[in-house]
């Protein structure tokens, strides 16, 4: 979701009417209030609620509605509000019973800023995104939850459960689940298409979704922004005929922002608005996200869909009714606001809501490697704790506004009980103007000032700390005011609190000169959009030296006078202490977020330099790593002993580090993602067959720095022997250590033998097991014949083949303890039967092809790349022979469709011959006669000329 719509957040409490409407009954069932409520409002006043800012209806008593409060991980935008952890560090949990009781402590403070908003009701969350983290390197991966959808799937239906209150007819919020679909990289989001083949859509991305929306944990989807097999998201007819398939429930689906603005522009997949909203409204969208607060053309849109008759009033209904049903269940029309009403503004940041981020934060980090130092000793007090996370805590684009931050350092200083040496290991540095011999100077106060060009001395004033992220971007604190400098259009000014905004204007390159000089380099996120036409260089623009944006050849030529050194600062800080804590990572505004995908996935390098200088210092060393992602780590994951990683983990993240280092809390988090050695063990970004390209846990033949699922404790756990009982798996846990202690038990399944290629290893299932010392616990795991089941292409639909199944539980993917088989009596999938009409997606393999949009409307075709692109369809019975091969194809080049056996380069059966059609979307039939020898049961392979579209074919 973009930035705009931070724009008029109003909400309100509506009056209890006197007027006895049916729909203001709380006795009556949801759907008799919804028809009497519809059916008193004007055509007008429906297509009114289609608009995210659904306005009042005074004579009804009806009050306006605003569709979108977020709410990742607490309530965000509003105000002072108890902050959790990322999402990616609630998931790390790995429990479902913690996330339920965050949900619904989001929910809580929820519905307390309901009451503090007079304007309309914004109980309709946009939480939580259940995009897999396919992709490590995808900007958002703080928002999501796991690479897998088992888990996935178990986490967002307990936040949705917390959030919903449980009772889909008394919703205390209606959350709302982002993005769908097969959304996972940020480069060109709004034109790239996702290639999700049958198999990888159904037994990948859509199972992330369905969970939530099943249990009734969830009261719609958000459209994503990508095209997904060549038709945007905004226009997905699944969510229609797949979604709603899932529930009883009505949903409300809702467009990401300016979503149907993309349609025409940069999609340009409908000419007009009025076009794209209506084929958004069939699609199954109910409320149109765009234009911010202006409901203006939207509703301008829709009217002229009706009147084009692209639209009929009964689509209007239909979406009305939906956004109707569930501000019903919200209790919006019930006395007192319905079974919520009451909850006020007293639960925000509540002294339980506290703890509860607390117990989130220690449950939530990782222990990726451990040695005999940890848990530190309480007693040994002389702590230093350094780095540029040390004694700072950093928001994320969806973080609510801290009520108050508890750094490392003051969480380790606080259970102490003394103070702790600190230093952030960052250089504070001084610019010369070579040329003029001038330094660059910054204001003193709050509001900081210009920077200017002013002094020949390197006074406080023309100091600045250069914090290193990586990828060469560093950003600048001033030494005056302890201000980050950052561009306001105007002048760069030292006046933010940390770098921030839609466009992260504090980012700066330091690009040193083949003579030792550095250019100051301006790289806000902005410099990178395709508008961005201004020079990125700075110098001075005036007599009074105040820097300015110029071109490359005008830029000055800075002297980088290093005025303390971070690494001899935090080096002097640790020598001689009991403990070195070092806490390194990332700036979440900066290192990958909305709109930016990570190009690097190592750490600074200036970070690894400083890990490696302080553990020289101090052997007595521990890392911890707070960032959002998954992360190479390079030397620092080999030479330190000692080594955490938690997530930008909200206000109690010092208290939670500190009760997990110094043993209060036993470590329990879980990887919920590969954590690869390199980028080179990554495809594509854009590449979204997960089978194909060996990706996430499932197919990844490597060796991975750490495995899904994977996690350290300061105990020891000994698994008995696994068996099967009724509905599952069970498996004793014994604790042998001396500490009690949380273990994540996982179990996974292989298929040996498949007609199709299988995963590795898959989740199915997981359980907590708190233990104390010595003790064993049977700890039951669920596991039906039907949760084997993978997506059949010969005949679109599910099966469980017969075969034997390895059934393994352990402590991670790769961490197995015990196993057995399964011997599964399921079916046999017979050979293809390519003489019935075959759709070409239901390919077995590929190579040079695309999934395209068969129609605007519907349907997937498959368009060759290149010529010589083909399809593979396995295990075909072809018979006593087929004589004549059939296709429905379009594309305006000329073209072929050859028909081969065994491979691409087969024996050639026959050859269908197309001059085009007039469009991608015009579709044709052509045949072709096959030779004799298309008989017999094998593989074949369609083989494409360059452009082709193939919807449909049959062999004869």
């Amino acid at each position: 979701m973009a930035f705009a719509l931070i724009v008029g957040l109003g909400a309100t409490v509506p009056a209890t009417a006197d007027t006895p409407y049916p729909f203001r009954d709380p006795t009556l069932p949801v759907s008799k209030r919804v028809d009497d409520l519809l059916g008193r409002l004007t055509l007008d006043e429906k297509i009114s609620l289609l608009h995210q800012y659904e306005p009042a209806i005074p004579r009804l008593g009806i009050q306006s509605f605003r569709t979108g409060t977020e709410a990742l991980h607490g309530v965000a935008w509003l105000g002072k509000a108890t902050v959790f952890p990322q999402a990616i560090g609630l998931a790390s949990t790995w429990d479902p019973a913690l996330m339920e009781q965050v949900g619904s402590a989001v929910g809580d403070e929820a519905r307390g800023f309901q009451q503090q908003r007079p304007d309309g009701w914004g109980l309709n969350l946009w939480a939580p995104v259940v995009n897999l983290l396919r992709d490590p390197r995808w900007g958002r991966n703080e928002e999501g939850y796991s690479e897998d959808p088992e888990l996935t799937g178990a986490l967002s239906t307990a936040y949705g459960e917390g959030l919903t209150g449980g009772d889909p007819n008394h919703l205390k919020t209606a959350p709302t689940l982002k993005h769908y679909l097969g959304y996972n990289n940020e480069v060109d989001r709004a034109t790239t298409s996702s290639d999700l083949r049958p198999r990888v859509e159904k037994e990948y991305d859509e199972a992330a979704f369905k969970p939530a929306i099943a249990a009734d944990a969830a009261t719609g989807v958000m459209t994503s922004y990508n095209l997904v097999n060549g038709r945007p998201a905004t226009v997905n007819p699944d969510l229609d005929d797949v979604v709603r398939t899932w529930t009883g429930q009505d949903l409300l689906n809702v467009t990401d922002a300016f979503a149907p603005g993309n349609l025409v522009t940069p999609q340009q997949y409908y000419p007009t608005i009025a076009e794209g909203d209506a084929a958004a409204l069939k699609a199954g969208v109910d409320s149109f996200t765009d234009n911010s607060a202006d409901p203006g053309p939207t509703t301008t849109a829709i009217n002229s869909a009706l009147q084009q008759g692209l639209l009929k009033v009964s689509d209007i209904d239909r979406a009305a009714s939906d956004i109707l049903s569930v501000r019903v269940r919200l209790g919006e029309f019930d006395p007192g606001g319905g079974t919520y009403g009451s909850i006020d503004a007293s639960v925000i940041d509540s002294p339980a809501h506290r703890q509860l981020a607390r117990k989130a934060a220690a449950e939530g980090t990782v222990l990726l490697k451990k040695s005999e130092s940890l848990p530190l000793k309480a007693t040994q007090r002389n702590v230093a704790v350094v780095g540029p996370l040390a004694d700072t805590l950093y928001t994320d684009w969806y973080s609510g506004t801290l009520p108050y931050a508890v750094t490392p350092a003051q969480g380790i200083a606080s259970k102490l009980g003394t103070g702790v040496a600190t230093s952030e290991g960052v250089d504070r540095i001084a610019l010369r103007d070579t040329a003029t011999g001038k330094y660059v100077t910054a204001g003193t106060g709050d509001t900081g000032a210009p920077l200017q060009e002013t002094t020949n001395t390197p006074t406080t004033t023309a100091q600045f700390d250069a914090f290193d992220w990586g990828s060469g971007i560093v950003t600048l604190r001033s030494a005056a005011n302890g201000k980050y400098v950052g561009y306001n259009w105007s002048n760069f000014v030292n006046d933010q609190t940390q770098p921030n905004g839609w466009y992260v204007q504090q980012q700066f390159k330091l690009e040193q000169q083949d003579d030792g000089t550095y250019l100051l380099r301006y790289a806000g996120y902005e410099t990178a959009e395709s508008w961005w036409s201004s020079p990125v260089y700075l110098g001075p623009t005036d007599a009074n030296g105040t820097l300015g944006l110029v071109t490359k050849d005008q830029a000055a030529h800075y002297a980088k006078d290093v005025v303390r050194s971070g690494v001899a600062d935090a080096v002097a800080a640790v020598k001689g202490k009991d403990t070195a804590v070092v806490v390194i990572g990332s700036m979440p505004s900066i290192n990958g977020r909305e709109a930016h995908d990570r190009t690097d996935m190592s750490l600074a390098p200036s970070q690894e330099a400083l890990v490696k200088a302080v553990h020289q210092a101090n052997p007595k060393t521990v890392v911890i790593v707070e960032n959002s992602y998954p992360t190479t780590l390079g030397a620092v994951q080999k030479e330190v002993p000692a080594l955490l990683w938690t997530s930008h983990a909200g206000q109690e993240t010092g208290n939670a580090l500190a009760d997990v280092l110094y043993g209060d809390v036993n470590p329990s988090g879980r990887l919920t993602q590969t954590w690869y050695r390199s980028e080179a063990d990554l495809p594509s970004i854009l590449d979204y067959d997960i089978i194909k390209s060996d990706r996430t846990y499932q197919y990844f033949q490597g060796t991975p720095l750490y495995p899904f699922g994977y996690g350290l404790s300061y105990t020891t756990f000994r698994y008995g022997t696994l068996k099967p009982v009724a509905g599952g798996y069970e498996v004793p846990v014994t604790n042998t250590g001396t500490r009690a202690g949380d273990e994540v038990v996982q179990l996974y399944t292989h298929q040996r033998t498949s007609r199709d290629k299988e995963p590795l290893k898959q989740l199915k299932a997981f359980q907590r097991v708190s233990l104390k010392p010595g003790e064993t616990k049977t700890v039951r795991l669920n596991l039906r014949q039907q949760d084997l089941a993978h997506w059949d292409v010969t005949r679109s639909k599910w099966v469980v083949e017969s075969g034997t199944y390895d059934v393994m539980a352990g402590a991670s993917s790769a961490d197995i303890r015990t196993r057995t088989t399964w011997q599964v009596h399921g079916e046999t999938v017979p050979p293809r039967n390519l003489s019935r009409t075959t759709r070409a997606e239901n390919f077995d393999d590929y190579s040079a092809v695309h999934l395209v949009d068969e129609s605007k409307a519907s349907g997937t075709a498959v368009r060759s790349a290149a010529d010589g692109a083909w399809l593979k369809f396995a295990d075909t019975r072809l018979g006593a022979g087929a004589t004549r091969f059939t296709a429905r194809v379009a594309g305006t080049a000329t073209g072929t469709i050859e028909v081969r056996l065994g491979s691409p380069t087969g024996k050639l059966l026959g050859t269908a011959q197309t001059d085009g059609t007039a469009s991608p979307y015009d579709y044709k039939t052509v045949t072709a006669d096959l030779s004799s020898a298309a008989k017999g049961r094998t593989d074949v392979y369609l083989v494409l000329s360059d452009g082709l579209r193939l919807s449909t074919f049959s062999l004869k």
